[in-house]
């Protein structure tokens, strides 16, 4: 393993707020490194390949950088795309494909080991978001080759029997999107209707093909086992075993609480991760936290358009 130099900042996580920070480091005259575990935007890459943004272009710029599009709301492919070119833009130093191992504060500084190397540096910043540790439904069968958390692209079901788990936006986009090619699409919800949060364009769309039959939705339901072939649902009405060829089981995701609490910062039961709201400070001086990861368990409070002002944030704090 090799040893790097003193770095002002250290920042894990490529994705948009992680890239964020840098470019306020940058502006600031900071020496800096990015190190990230996957690709650039790793957690965008691994979005839907069909997905579209909730929000406006606007609201997802970085860097004073405008993000072009001609549609209403961008979708996945051009995210991708603009914080590639942002990266290139500023130039930033980024080492993808790098695991950070552990983070330790040594006096004054943190010594920071990863896959590759170890490194030194004066701050730390985790932006790793939460689109790294699936919720588990903890049945039998969840870790059958068949049984995935990661929805990507709708050709691989095509005329399949396909079961999805969940109705939250994910669910319902994967559901509507497989269902669309052909897929006999089955959906079992625990509550009794579509989640909240989902896209209000989207809604009439994943309610209307319930109602006509085209998807065939269990309200107040769960899966209980999946096997080679077929599934077992716990419905109001009993056990029903249908076929199955494929689970999509968009359960949720949570922030990697091992390794924020490795890394010594404070968990409470709520596992919202402690910090100070107005320098995005934990409690290990030094170490900061930005993106959503700050938000613990609660995943729909905070979004690449309302943490984008962490980055200046924290390198304000650093600075002062």
């Amino acid at each position: 393993m090799t040893k790097s130099h003193q770095y002002d900042i250290i920042i894990i996580g490529a994705g948009p707020i992680g890239m964020a920070c840098a470019i306020e480091a940058q502006k600031a005259n900071l020496s800096y490194l990015i190190i990230e575990k996957g690709a650039l935007v790793n957690s965008l890459f691994n979005y839907p390949v069909f997905m579209t943004f909730f929000s406006t272009s606007q609201k997802l710029e970085i860097g004073d950088t405008p993000f072009v599009t001609i549609n209403p709301k961008p979708n996945r492919n051009e995210a991708v795309e603009y914080y590639r070119r942002v990266a290139e833009k500023f130039d930033l130093k980024i080492n993808l494909f790098e695991t950070v191992k552990q983070v330790l504060k040594q006096g004054e500084d943190f010594e920071v080991s990863t896959t590759k190397a170890s490194y030194t540096a004066k701050n730390v910043v985790v932006a790793t978001g939460f689109y790294d540790v699936p919720l588990l439904m903890n049945i039998p069968g969840e870790d059958l080759p068949k049984v995935t958390h990661y929805y990507k692209d709708p050709h691989l079901y095509a005329f399949q029997n396909v079961v999805v788990v969940g109705a939250n936006n994910s669910g319902v986009d994967a559901a509507l999107e497989t269902y669309r090619k052909g897929a006999n699409v089955t959906m079992v919800v625990r509550s009794g209707e579509m989640g909240p949060h989902v896209k209000y364009w989207v809604r009439p769309d994943i309610e209307n093909r319930i109602k006509e039959g085209a998807i065939t939705a269990h309200f107040h339901s769960e899966l209980l086992e999946i096997r080679e072939g077929e599934v077992d649902i716990k419905t109001p009405d009993g056990v029903k075993t249908i076929a199955n060829d494929f689970v999509i089981a968009m359960t949720g995701y949570q922030p990697n609480f091992s390794m924020l609490k490795r890394f010594g910062i404070d968990l409470p039961e709520s596992l919202c991760p402690i910090y100070n709201q107005d320098t995005m400070e934990t409690n290990v001086k030094g170490l900061y936290l930005a993106g959503v990861v700050c938000g613990g368990l609660d995943t729909h409070k905070l979004f690449i358009e309302n943490s984008r002002v962490h980055a200046e944030m924290i390198i304000r704090n650093i600075i002062n």
